[in-house]
């Protein structure tokens, strides 16, 4: 059948997806071979495909496939994650267009509505995955709410809890008003604001004096319970042992002293306000103050708002501004940048609420996991992170896992009695009633008597234990699969989920298993647009994967990502890359169908050339397979992929294919084509896992395969020793080529004439290139001789000067005129630089680079002088 004139990506990858699929090439069981295991850092339910997802996903592609070929037994664990704040968020939206609160309904209802949300919208990302080629073991797809997902993280819970090391306390915490939940230290990111610094007047009790405080939340005072002064503030003393009135509300208020307070910030008055500010709650822990919380879970202010009960913070912070100011309360306002924290999830500023919350002690768990970073038991690609992770992981504070959300594992804590405190730890309402019957000695009670904590789980604590319950390590620690496919080898995530993920699921693993979860955890950079914007869908910069997919191909936009994309470092997106992508696999399918439609002959003997051409690209294939492997042992997937690129388009293409072409209207010898076929096949081995559809397509095009013979089951090519010389004497031989071909063009000789060359050997170069040269420069001879040719043109590659006589060929009147030209005009450009060069001032003063720069310009023009009279020299 006829090879098709253009590469159709679409048709191609539909086919061999198809085919990979219904041959389970992705499927991976347990058997004798070493297992690879990646798990895939599971995508929110709710999410599409976007950028960051593209990236991620190919570079585990790209370890998976070539684990595979080899000869691996790679498993490659897709799913997705619940994301309990954001699907809720989706859901409640959902029920809201459709008229329908979410507080008018039980739980049960209200996850009647998430589940069914979940299997209608859930698994779209996975789904388009499969268009970038992502070669995943779709049966092992996991979600962290699965069945056996959740009982992991209830044993998990349990455990922890019975461990010491998951406690009850009421806490200043952060709040998410918007989503109305706490959320952990790390889901905060905290920015830079444009802000107000507010100068407030509280009168002293029982005087006309008063005191001067600074605040960037007015709004707060109506919650303050004391003014706090340094005891060694000279210009306070006179406050001691007094009170102070707060404006509005005139609550009379102790004044404090403590050295907490910085003498030098603000007026030196510090307002106290526990139920708002963590600093705050413990000064007034250690004095005793009054807690007195103004907001609600909306951020709207309650009853002690007074007159602004049910406004929202920022509203009533512009309102109670203007009533300070009538007031005369308002002694100036001034601008102030500080840090406000924001919800990572939501973008809603955070507030500091005293609440009841679960949280686990990090700081034991937290030992081990610093020693196997540190130590050289996981590595960090690139290492830049070490330092960052040694940090925080040093400094961890605990973790807050309770969410004040439905969608999620419930917390299995069931209170019965009257107070909170009165509570068991149990797996179910069955198991905590005997809880309850044993901790309290009596029988007395019934399921009626007990009820579970409202809370959910922070979805962290589901996708912590995710390298180990997806092979269902937690329930069945001895199982088959655990005991083979764990630990896993790599993890490719992005460096912001370093603390959320990476350090959580490497302290379960070490608690849990006893051992490291992954061996290397790869950390991509954050793709970003030409002007280093970060790709959102806010800003507009970021394209649709799958309508670049549709446009340039799976292939062409596999390669333009990985083009520019060094661990850890972000990729600066340019669309062009994937049209370079595009492009590299045309140039591979024209180079195949020029293989392909040569004539083959049996009779004809193979010629020297071609022999000499498989020679040198077998050395250079070998060559850069070792480039290739070192870039892998170190992660440096887009310089694997650089190299490969090179060899393709390079060596196979540009130079190899053209060494053994046979001449116009003649077949190629079947020896060489055999050969000519061995080494495409080897190229499509290492381009297989950056280029899976078009490297399975040109495989199965070169000859019946079996689905036994598949390229994505071949075997990688083994390494060998190889013959350095070889390519180090074909490098002068290219340059020898392009010196010929540069002639030609120049001076308008056709390529279809042979001419005569001439090579004056000073370097003792190798001659075993030479018919090489003489095809690929269509040469009627080659000579060597002892002297400079007189009446030729010449070029020089190291010190060697090679000569293209050219009696009849040329003008030679008219090229001694354009030597001569080019020869002045480059001995007074020499003279300019070498003006500026004996220039002391200029050499001592101007950078040592720029210095540099001028030597090497002065080098070229005195090389580019000499060779320009020899040339002139030659004809005349």
């Amino acid at each position: 059948m006829a090879i098709a004139s253009q590469y159709n990506s679409q048709q191609v990858e539909d086919k061999w997806y198809k085919y990979w699929m219904d041959h389970n090439y992705f499927h991976s069981e347990v058997d004798e071979r070493e297992p690879y295991t990646i798990v895939i850092p599971p995508p929110n339910v709710t999410g599409v495909l976007h950028m960051g997802h593209m990236l991620n996903n190919t570079i585990q592609d790209v370890l998976v496939r070539r684990a595979r070929l080899k000869g691996f037994n790679a498993c490659w664990v897709p799913g997705t994650d619940h994301a309990s704040i954001a699907t809720e968020a989706k859901v409640v939206a959902k029920l809201k267009a459709e008229g329908i609160n979410k507080n008018d309904l039980s739980r049960e209802e209200f996850l009647e509505h998430a589940w069914e949300w979940t299997h209608k919208h859930g698994g779209i990302i996975l789904e388009q995955l499969k268009k970038l080629g992502a070669s995943c073991d779709w049966e092992r797809t996991k979600f962290t709410m699965d069945e056996e997902m959740s009982a992991s993280v209830i044993k998990v819970f349990i455990d922890l809890y019975e461990k010491g090391l998951i406690y009850r306390g009421y806490r200043m915490v952060n709040w998410d008003p918007e989503a109305k939940t706490t959320l952990s230290d790390e889901e905060v990111i905290h920015q830079e604001k444009q802000g107000n610094l507010y100068y407030l007047k509280y009168r002293i009790e029982g005087s006309d004096d008063t005191l001067t405080i600074a605040t960037t939340r007015p709004e707060t005072i109506l919650g303050d319970t004391a003014i706090c002064i340094n005891p060694n503030d000279e210009r306070f003393f006179h406050l001691k042992g007094k009170k102070a009135i707060v404006p509005i509300n005139n609550r009379v208020i102790p004044i404090i002293e403590d050295e907490y307070v910085d003498l030098e910030f603000g007026t030196g008055c510090l307002k106290v306000t526990p139920a708002h500010d963590e600093n705050d709650k413990m000064l007034g822990d250690k004095h005793n103050l009054e807690v007195i919380d103004i907001l609600n879970d909306d951020a709207t202010l309650n009853s002690y708002g007074m007159h602004y009960e049910g406004k929202n913070r920022f509203v009533v912070r512009k309102e109670i501004t203007e009533e300070l100011k009538e007031l005369g309360i308002l002694v100036k306002t001034e601008e102030h940048i500080n840090k406000v924290g924001t919800s990572e999830r939501t973008g809603a500023v955070i507030e500091p609420k005293l609440s009841d919350q679960w949280f686990l002690k990090m700081k034991d768990l937290a030992e081990p996991a610093i020693k196997a970073v540190v130590g050289d038991d996981i590595n960090l690609v690139p290492d830049k992170f070490l330092n960052t992770y040694k940090h925080w992981m040093e400094n961890v504070r605990d973790w807050n896992v309770s969410r004040q959300l439905w969608w999620g594992q419930q917390i299995p804590a069931y209170y019965y009695g009257d107070g909170k405190e009165d509570f068991v730890v149990a797996e179910n309402p069955e198991a905590a009633l005997e809880k309850v019957k044993e901790k309290t000695g009596s029988q007395k009670w019934q399921l009626s008597d007990i009820s579970q904590d409202k809370d959910a789980l922070d979805t962290w604590f589901s996708s912590w234990l995710w390298p180990m319950s997806v092979f269902n390590g937690i329930l069945e620690p001895e199982n088959k699969e655990i005991q083979y496919y764990y630990p896993t080898n790599d993890l490719v995530t992005a460096p912001e989920i370093l603390f959320f993920w990476v350090a959580r699921m490497i302290m379960a693993g070490y608690e849990y298993r006893g051992e490291r979860p992954f061996k290397n955890v790869y950390l991509t950079g954050i793709v970003r647009d030409k002007q280093r914007r970060k790709m959102s869908k806010s800003l507009g910069n970021s394209p649709d994967p799958l309508g670049l997919i549709e446009q340039y191909g799976a292939d062409g936009v596999r390669v333009g990502m990985l083009l520019s994309s060094p661990a850890g470092n972000d990729l600066m997106f340019d669309e062009d890359l994937c049209k370079q992508g595009s492009g590299f696999i045309n140039k591979i399918w024209n180079a195949f169908r020029l293989v392909k439609g040569w004539e083959i002959s049996e009779e004809k003997e193979q010629g020297k050339t071609s022999k000499i051409a498989i020679d040198w690209y077998r050395a250079k294939f070998q060559k850069v397979l070792n480039e290739i492997e070192d870039h892998f042992d170190k992660y440096r997937i887009s310089d694997a992929l650089m190299a490969t690129y090179k060899l393709i388009w390079d060596d196979y293409c540009s130079w190899f294919l053209e060494m053994v072409k046979p001449a116009f209207g003649e077949p190629i010898d079947a020896t060489t084509f055999k050969e000519v076929i061995a080494i495409l096949e080897d190229n499509l081995r290492i381009l297989h896992p950056f280029t899976p559809f078009s490297s399975e397509e040109i495989w199965q095009e070169i000859t019946g395969r079996t689905p036994q013979e598949a390229l994505i089951i071949a075997k990688w090519p083994e390494l060998s020793s190889f013959d350095e010389k070889i390519i180090s004497d074909f490098s002068v031989a290219s340059e020898v080529i392009t010196g010929i071909r540069k002639i030609r063009k120049e001076k308008n000789i056709s390529f279809k004439n042979e001419i005569e060359f001439k090579v004056l050997n000073n370097e003792k170069t190798s001659e075993f290139f030479d018919p090489v040269i003489i095809k690929m420069g269509n040469l009627s001879e080659l000579k060597y001789v002892e002297k400079q040719v007189e009446g030729a043109l010449s070029f020089r590659v190291k010190s060697n000067d090679y000569f293209v006589p050219v009696s009849g060929a040329i003008d030679v009147d008219a090229e001694i005129k354009k030597l001569e030209e080019e020869l002045t005009y480059t001995e007074g450009f020499l003279k300019s630089v070498d003006k500026k060069l004996s220039n002391e001032r200029f050499v001592n003063n101007a950078p040592e680079k720029v210095v540099a720069i001028e030597k090497a310009k002065k080098a070229d023009a005195e090389s580019k002088i000499e060779a320009l009279k020899a040339s002139l020299k030659s004809l005349k």
